[in-house]
């Protein structure tokens, strides 16, 4: 494998598991890349990753580097990108990285920030394993390892599983999303990107089903559903259904969805807050394609990284 130079941030919340995080740089470093930056991992304020001020400057500071690294990784999620988003240099940013080779990577929390550039200056970014979750892991998952090197150096992201939807078809849209509890804190501000025709994936972690479902509903009801081609679903861990839902699941929400918005919704994608997750390019042009639950997801039009 080519070695690359990997950038660290930390925008979010404070690492908690600081022994996972070093143990994400020795992999990087064993595989022969080159990691930058990590005196953030230690940086702390309250519950966050260090002040609104030095969590801002791992953002804006890319706007200003001389030579840009190959990935920019957060190191995790939790709380505190939605702090920032007002205050991001989203023009010096557009300046120096719009057509780049970078990737910049990350999930959960970041997605805030993620789709905020998508929708300032359309910078396109990857929904990607971070850090200490998935890097530093007890267990590194080789699907994640692969679907993530694979992503950011090949002119198309290409994924493909079974699902257990109804829906057949193809589609052709804008890939966005990322994790949906975020997509929804920023309906009715400027930070939420105005896709038509789009191709929303979402994810989740400790949300129960009908949490789920009335995220669902209020990006229904603020109109965003109606301008997307179809809905992907990946992974909704760490929630537990008791004998009072008395059969509601996710299953139960996918269907309501189809029924009152007529949107596919293409389940089971290995997407989010689990051990194995795909890598995908937020902002570029996507198609989707299922017959008797072959699920094929192709995007382009994101930035590769050089050989």
């Amino acid at each position: 494998m080519i070695s690359r130079s990997v950038r660290l941030i930390s925008p979010s919340g404070y690492c908690h598991n600081q022994p996972a995080a070093l143990q994400g740089i020795a992999r990087l470093r064993a595989a022969g890349h080159q990691v930058e930056n990590e005196q953030v991992i230690t940086r702390r304020f309250q519950r966050f990753a260090g002040t609104d001020a030095e969590r801002l400057a791992d953002i804006n500071q890319l706007a200003s580097l001389t030579t840009l690294p190959d990935v920019v990784l957060a190191v995790r999620g939790g709380y505190g990108a939605s702090r920032l988003l007002a205050s991001i240099d989203y023009v010096g940013l557009q300046r120096r990285l719009l057509n780049q080779p970078l990737a910049l990577c990350g999930h959960s929390d970041f997605t805030a920030i993620q789709l905020a550039l998508l929708a300032q200056v359309g910078l396109i970014t990857f929904s990607a394993p971070m850090l200490a979750g998935n890097f530093g892991a007890a267990t590194l998952s080789e699907f994640t390892l692969h679907h993530f090197w694979q992503a950011l150096t090949s002119p198309t992201v290409e994924v493909k599983w079974q699902s257990e939807t109804p829906d057949q078809g193809n589609w052709q849209g804008t890939l966005w999303g990322g994790n949906l509890a975020m997509i929804c804190s920023l309906i009715g501000t400027p930070w939420m990107p105005q896709i038509e025709n789009g191709i929303l994936v979402i994810e989740d972690v400790n949300e129960h089903p009908f949490r789920i479902e009335r995220m669902l509903i209020q990006l229904e009801q603020s109109g965003i559903l109606a301008r997307q081609r179809a809905i992907v679903t990946g992974s909704f861990t760490s929630t537990a259904l008791s004998d009072y839902d008395n059969g509601f699941d996710f299953s139960t929400v996918w269907q309501r969805v189809r029924d009152t918005t007529g949107l596919p919704v293409i389940c089971g994608l290995d997407f989010g807050h689990a051990a194995d997750t795909v890598t995908l390019p937020l902002g570029a042009s996507a198609r989707l394609a299922v017959s008797q639950g072959n699920a094929h997801l192709q995007a382009t039009g994101h930035p590769v990284l050089r050989d």
